[in-house]
């Protein structure tokens, strides 16, 4: 059977608990590369203890959910009861977006127009995703997209944003499939997708 023609497994989004938390970082210490799932952090290529607790962190940080300090939330992606990856939302921090998640620098507009940086008075979160490479290419990061967005929903969200590299095609595509606008800001790709 080729891949296109199997199944989309099931998808679901887990709050990432203490015990879900050690499971999520086995899955990215095995089945991703750091520069995907952290920012750069420490001296060691790869992974290495900056990176690890900087993940502890963040996720520690996100479980108090959107009106927590960290402004941001995120979940577990499970395929099929398996631990697959991670989804988060995120309050669009003043200054807007149009900048990487792993490196907070200023939004800019995109040159030549385009939509520019997405701002909190837009009614905006933003969104983020990794998955294991031994998730991808199945539609679960499609279906996680989708029940991310009923989230952005539900919390009151009329736009959902998001970032990635010119290189992410599949990001890329992901994003469009889901009916988001993408502009091009040199090696920045932002995504607006209208809600509602």
């Amino acid at each position: 059977m080729s891949p296109s023609a199997e199944p989309v497994p099931v998808v679901a989004l887990l709050d990432v608990t203490e015990a879900v938390l050690e499971l999520l970082l086995s899955v990215a210490l095995h089945d991703a590369d750091a520069d995907e799932v952290t920012p750069p952090l420490g001296t060691a290529e790869g992974w290495n203890t900056e990176r690890i607790s900087w993940f502890r962190a963040y996720h520690h940080a996100a479980a108090a959910g959107l009106d927590g300090a960290a402004r941001q939330k995120t979940w577990a992606i499970t395929a099929d009861g398996e631990l697959a990856g991670s989804i988060r939302l995120g309050r669009v921090p003043d200054g807007g977006t149009g900048r990487s998640e792993h490196d907070g620098g200023p939004a800019s507009a995109p040159p030549g127009g385009g939509p520019g940086p997405v701002q909190p008075a837009d009614g905006a979160l933003e969104t983020g995703i990794w998955l294991g490479r031994s998730f991808r290419g199945r539609g679960i990061g499609r279906e996680a997209l989708r029940l991310v967005t009923a989230q952005a929903v539900a919390a009151g969200a009329r736009l959902l944003a998001a970032e990635t590299t010119a290189g992410n095609t599949a990001a890329q595509a992901l994003l469009r499939s889901a009916g988001a606008e993408l502009a091009a800001d040199g090696r920045r790709i932002t995504a607006r997708l209208t809600l509602g």
